[in-house]
């Protein structure tokens, strides 16, 4: 029996309920089925309320972490387990202490990287990262384009958007719909019109544009019987007060917060109770709702930035899949490791 191929993955818990997470899980477990590799990760987050290590199975075993990890765990690692492979999967910036030690690594491994880049101009100061990278790959079309045509010589760029399993997110007969509309917003709004929006609460993703668009829509429609879903935390320190924020425009019995970490089947609950699904972040590497949202069968709102064009537009013949909202205005935004 030929040896299965150890990877060590760092990115968020993969049973954790973030974006990054939530792939890292459907990513794992899809390989998992070619019983071709066994994963040892380490689970970061801000702060786990267990730090216990989790055997999912004998091939799947999570350790967790504050953060991504530094020089010596990697090397303790690297000398203990011997990967075959260093996987990682988030934003850059966390993983500077990686590249840098890349030489070490490299005598016992390669290293792939997952890679989005929400927008344009192609980030040339992420050129000493991506030469210290074995495999690119690209889970938003535009990262890709934009990699491998500054990196034409660079055959280790790949396009690998991110996908969900189809018995996740699927469509629910309308009988349950009815029921499950009934029991979540209450009696008598069976049929009323619902809007879903599932982020963080962070200025990126623009909750209060969103209620303040949705105050706009109720007025210019007369429709008193619409709810908007906002499935996020209305506290987050990243974000506005939601709550003080939709009461203050005159809307909060139209607008439900959903505001406990659901599993799968309760998300696929809310999607499937909703007419629409909208997005519209300014800086979206790639938009996980609304693909999620897609596979129940109901249209995307979106604005054709980053990972969400190709969504909302079909790249084979242009048809859209809901409302494609055009960009009508551009800045130039950058910190002090991104200029």
């Amino acid at each position: 029996m030929q040896k299965k191929k150890k990877i060590l993955v760092l990115s968020d818990h993969a049973m954790s309920t973030s974006g990054v997470g939530t792939q890292t899980r459907h990513l794992i477990n899809g390989l998992l089925k070619k019983n071709e590799w066994t994963f040892r990760q380490f689970g970061a987050a801000m702060k786990h309320s267990d730090y216990k290590t989790v055997h999912i199975n004998d091939d799947f075993v999570i350790k967790p972490i504050d953060g991504f990890g530094n020089r010596d765990l990697i090397r303790l690692t690297l000398a203990t387990e011997k990967p075959d492979l260093v996987f990682i999967f988030t934003d850059p910036r966390f993983f500077i202490w990686l590249w840098e030690m890349e030489d070490e690594i490299h005598q016992v491994c390669p290293i792939a990287y997952w890679h989005v880049w929400d927008n344009e101009p192609f980030p040339k100061f992420n050129e000493k990262l991506y030469d210290s990278t074995d495999t690119i790959n690209c889970h938003s079309y535009l990262t890709y384009k934009m990699i491998s045509e500054n990196l034409p010589n660079k055959p280790r760029v790949n396009f690998i958007p991110h996908a969900v399993p189809e018995e996740i997110f699927h469509r629910l007969s309308d009988s349950e719909i009815k029921k499950h509309k009934q029991k979540i917003l209450g009696v008598g709004k069976e049929d009323h019109f619902v809007a879903i929006w599932n982020n963080r609460n962070a200025r990126r993703k623009r909750p209060g544009d969103l209620l303040f668009a949705w105050k706009k829509f109720l007025e210019k429609t007369e429709n008193k019987d619409a709810i908007l879903i906002m499935h996020t935390d209305p506290h987050d320190k990243e974000g506005s007060n939601l709550f003080i924020l939709s009461e203050e425009l005159g809307i909060k019995d139209s607008v439900f917060f959903s505001r406990e970490r659901l599993g799968f089947d309760k998300i696929n609950i809310l999607y499937n109770i909703s007419d629409v699904c909208v997005n519209i972040s300014y800086s979206e590497g790639f938009g996980l709702s609304t693909l999620e949202a897609m596979q129940t069968g109901i249209p995307i709102i979106a604005v054709k930035t980053g990972g969400l064009t190709r969504q909302i537009v079909d790249h084979r013949d242009g048809s859209l899949n809901g409302v494609a909202l055009d960009v009508t205005m551009k800045t130039l935004a950058g910190s002090q490791q991104v200029p």
